[in-house]
């Protein structure tokens, strides 16, 4: 690729699947945002103050951002309990066309596709559709149960013996 330098990128954008909700605030993230300030605005939006809260929100994100955008939900679920959940996941794709730096050495123009994962996760306070495939009920977590680690069963090994230690000086 040393012959060539990127004339352009043309990234084709998805389609929102959640257009229908025109009052909905939407949390667009990015590669660069930071999580705290994400939450800060999210949480604005659904806690009640000064504003009254709204019932529904939108988090967006595609690229490398996808990962951001599933921690804030799960951050925002877990600080405010019974929200609904429901998850769409789409591609974007971006063309990248990279040109010859010499243009009389005989070779063409490139151009490269690639796809992006793509997602929007709209939390309710009111409930959703439960039919609907991405949906999340308030209290579900995605994941298995949480095992105790190494630690947590050395720290249970260690009160056991220290109650049977205390146990056999007060019986002497």
């Amino acid at each position: 690729m040393e012959n060539y330098s990127r004339a352009r990128v043309v990234e084709q954008p998805c389609v929102s699947p959640f257009a229908d909700l025109p009052d909905t605030p939407e949390v667009r993230v990015r590669g660069g945002s930071k999580i705290r300030n994400l939450l800060r605005f999210a949480l604005s939006q659904l806690e009640a103050g000064p504003a009254p809260p709204c019932g529904r929100l939108l988090f967006s994100a595609s690229g490398r951002a996808v990962s951001k955008a599933i921690t804030c939900a799960e951050v925002v679920k877990r600080r405010l309990t019974g929200l609904h959940q429901l998850t769409r996941l789409a591609q974007s794709t971006v063309l990248e066309v990279w040109e010859p730096l010499e243009a009389g050495s005989g070779l063409d123009s490139l151009t490269v596709s690639r796809k992006l994962p793509a997602v929007w996760i709209l939390l309710s306070r009111e409930p959703l559709d439960p039919e609907q495939p991405g949906y999340q009920a308030p209290g579900e977590s995605g994941g298995g149960g949480v095992r105790p680690g190494p630690a947590t069963r050395r720290r249970e090994l260690d009160s056991r013996y220290l109650v049977y230690s205390l146990y056999m000086l007060y019986t002497r």
